[in-house]
């Protein structure tokens, strides 16, 4: 088992100015050469969607070890912009992708798209005009896993008892009650997001570390040393233990 530091930062959900703060930590805490794993959920809720994808394709290209993991609004938004679909049979309410609740009109303003007392059609027409084909490649050829060592970093979660390479897209980017309703041990330790809480939360087979940024609360980035992890604050390390 490897005890060189991984860092992990949650659902980011187009919060460009704690993206920035938790590259900060990051930087602070391991330096520039910091091996990083984005959880995904890059856009919707916050402002700066654009920006984010952005700051991110913009680091891997120059070199940064640096991962990103695919999260269902990354989905969510390139499915609009290609196919002009707004719904998910995953989500649990009557919403969609363009309702604010989800955060689709946040992340298509920050591309100069207003929804405002348009159809969906022209919504769809207005992003597709707008939206750069670069990022709907980036985000759809994003990876939806990423194992290393005893840490398995996937977006939402995985289906208990099934073997990783049968894992479906789906339930690797939207899965909620069979994983996070199990206790028993996996694999390995699940770092998550999707799911977001007050704080990032070990629960011993697993760690969420969506601390609900979308929703205006701190992008906690964490640091893992073998299966030990760390959130990292302005005032140092915290230790996340089950």
């Amino acid at each position: 088992m490897s005890d060189t530091p991984i860092y992990a930062v949650g659902d980011i959900h187009g919060q460009l100015e704690q993206l920035e703060q938790a590259l900060a930590l990051i930087d602070a805490d391991g330096g520039p050469e910091a091996e990083i794993v984005f959880l995904g959920d890059l856009v919707d809720r916050g402002a700066s969607s654009r920006a984010v994808i952005q700051r991110l394709l913009d680091g891997q290209l120059e070199g940064r070890n640096w991962h990103v993991i695919k999260g269902n609004h990354d989905r969510m938004f390139t499915r609009f912009v290609t196919q002009g679909v707004a719904g998910d049979a995953r989500i649990l309410s009557r919403l969609d992708w363009l309702h604010p609740r989800l955060g689709g009109p946040s992340t298509l303003a920050s591309y100069g798209v207003e929804t405002d007392g348009l159809t969906p059609a022209q919504i769809h027409a207005a992003a597709q005009a707008a939206v750069p084909a670069r990022h709907m490649e980036y985000l759809q050829g994003l990876d939806l896993y990423l194992q290393r060592g005893e840490l398995l970093f996937v977006h939402a979660g995985i289906a208990p008892g099934v073997p990783l390479l049968q894992q479906t897209e789906d339930d690797l980017i939207w899965i909620r009650d069979p994983f996070l309703k199990y206790s028993g041990p996996h694999p390995w330790l699940v770092v998550h997001g999707h799911t977001a809480l007050e704080m990032p939360y070990h629960f011993g087979n697993r760690i969420d570390l969506d601390g609900g940024a979308g929703y205006g609360r701190p992008l906690l980035p964490a640091v893992f040393e073998g299966r030990d992890c760390w959130l990292l604050t302005e005032s140092g390390r915290l230790q996340l233990v089950p």
